[in-house]
């Protein structure tokens, strides 16, 4: 085993929000208002909102996903969620990354998302 694979190993793949911050409450609710146009849920609920990291200057940066590569609104989702976040008081900028790594699954999503979708 090298170094690099050692580091890797036990690191979660996906990074810890930053749920201490006194913005992460609202920031979560600006994410509940956006959803995916063909799934009656929001995305915050869906699972698709990886990380919410906020700075101690009240930068923001989310990393998310999508339900599929090609989800018709690839293009478009990260600046919804942009166009959410950015009014909320308090937050400095906003930053949004789309990842693929790890890729969305059904166990993603929370338990509200679920009975939603009629799977409990």
């Amino acid at each position: 085993m090298t170094d690099s694979q050692a580091k890797l190993e036990g690191t979660p793949l996906i990074e810890p929000s930053t749920t201490d911050h006194p913005l992460y409450d609202g920031v979560v609710e600006a994410c509940r208002t956006v959803f995916d146009p063909e799934i009656p849920v929001n995305i915050f609920d869906l699972g698709l909102v990886y990380t919410i990291k906020i700075s101690d200057e009240n930068d923001v940066k989310i990393i998310m996903t999508l339900t599929a590569p090609g989800c018709p609104v690839a293009g478009e989702m990260p600046g919804w969620l942009y166009d959410a976040i950015s009014p909320v008081a308090g937050v400095k900028s906003v930053d949004v990354e789309l990842t693929w790594e790890p890729q969305w699954g059904m166990d993603m999503m929370s338990d509200e998302a679920r009975l939603e979708l009629g799977f409990m």
